[in-house]
């Protein structure tokens, strides 16, 4: 049986893909860093796996505005392989610059279903500068039609999570009204920025970057394509936890749940098995 594989998509610029890939591997995934420039010379085929992450960082400099290039590449180089990958059922994470370029080359939110009508952005903070600290997070319920929204990637995860946020370019600005209302109504926002108790609507620095209506994280409307600003590959161990000499963080970190979900995810829609270690 072959084992859940995922691929760590990388460039220049961008520096958490070795700390992504074990975070999946602690997941029970194996992993493969794979250049861009790889599969755009079809070296390696993205088909060839189960699970896409895009890691934090930023690529080429974040020059011409954060993961621009990188989602360019992605929209004119790699567009059909793309949703073939996304419409064979397979499964996607973005992790802040990773985010950043998932909404820059039309990947999510994806209301369109074309998988390249951008309908959002991320933008300079705020407070104009680089913002380096600590978030809580609170799951939203996702109502959609009545249901709970059926995100993969946050299945079980506890009400307020805490998690790092390390960016400068981390303000989600909907297109307009009508796209952050979909957003809203389909229950596509999975995260938002909140204080300690899930309270939001709580402003700087609870919320980093001046978020539309506090949005960290969103997934698209099949619930297997998911980005967000803060890092949960930075926190998988209880010691990563800037407060656990308090007794705080005595279990798993919180991020590491979000990638057993996807590898969970993978090995039961396609009965596929956990790596060995």
């Amino acid at each position: 049986m072959d084992a859940v594989r995922a691929i760590i998509l990388r460039t220049a610029g961008t520096n958490c893909d070795m700390e992504t890939a074990a975070a999946f591997r602690l997941a029970g995934a194996e992993t493969d860093l794979v250049h861009v420039n790889e599969l755009t010379r079809g070296d390696k085929r993205i088909n060839d796996y189960d699970i896409l992450a895009l890691p934090g960082g930023f690529t080429y400099g974040d020059d011409i505005g954060s993961g621009k290039i990188l989602a360019n590449e992605i929209r004119y180089k790699l567009e059909a392989d793309m949703q073939s990958f996304l419409m064979a059922g397979k499964i996607a994470i973005g992790i802040c610059n990773g985010f950043q370029v998932m909404v820059k080359a039309g990947l999510l939110p994806n209301l369109s279903g074309d998988f390249e009508t951008v309908e959002a952005t991320l933008t300079v903070n705020d407070s104009a500068r680089f913002e380096d600290r600590w978030s809580y997070l609170k799951k939203e319920a996702g109502r959609r039609a009545g249901r709970r929204s059926q995100c993969v990637w946050t299945e079980g995860i506890g009400e307020v999570i805490y998690l790092p946020v390390a960016h400068g370019e981390g303000k989600f600005i909907p297109r307009d009204e009508t796209v952050l209302s979909a957003l809203q109504d389909e229950g596509l926002i999975i995260f938002r920025y909140a204080d300690e108790r899930g309270r939001t609507g709580r402003g700087y620095p609870w919320n980093p970057n001046g978020s539309a209506d506090d949005i960290a994280g969103i997934c698209d409307p099949t619930g297997r394509v998911f980005g967000l600003m803060p890092h949960p590959e930075r926190h998988l161990f209880p010691k990563q936890h800037p407060r656990w000499t308090r007794g705080l963080g005595e279990k798993e970190g919180d991020g590491l749940r979000i990638f057993r979900n996807g590898v969970d995810y993978i090995r039961k829609k396609f009965g596929k098995a956990l790596a060995k270690c």
